[in-house]
């Protein structure tokens, strides 16, 4: 169970967001990408208080898959530096955690 983990981003237009859920789908690196937003994000960037309205990506996958999903997230994405964190999935529903296991390479 702790090789399946989500691996959470942001983007700033809903277009981005679909570019990278569907790539990830179309080459089996993420059984699953939930897109939710806009979400409104506060951050100091560069020594300066934002706001902006994002988009947020969860993508359920596999640990091993990650630095190809990275790769991905990075060559697709407008940001100098995507938000890009893995979220550890520590249990579940083992007929979902197998779906997860069947649908990624």
């Amino acid at each position: 169970m702790g090789d399946i983990i989500q691996i959470s981003t942001t983007t700033e237009k809903i277009t981005e967001a679909e570019k990278i859920a569907n790539l990830l789908i179309d080459s089996k690196l993420a059984a699953c990408v939930q897109v939710n937003g806009p979400a409104i994000t506060h951050y100091i960037w560069k020594g300066k208080k934002e706001r902006s309205e994002e988009f947020i990506l969860f993508i359920t996958t596999k640990k091993e898959l990650f630095p190809e999903i990275e790769k991905v997230i990075k060559e697709i994405h407008a940001y100098e530096t995507p938000e890009i964190l893995i979220i550890p999935i520590i249990g579940g529903s083992k007929e979902y955690l197998d779906w997860i296991e069947k649908e990624t390479k």
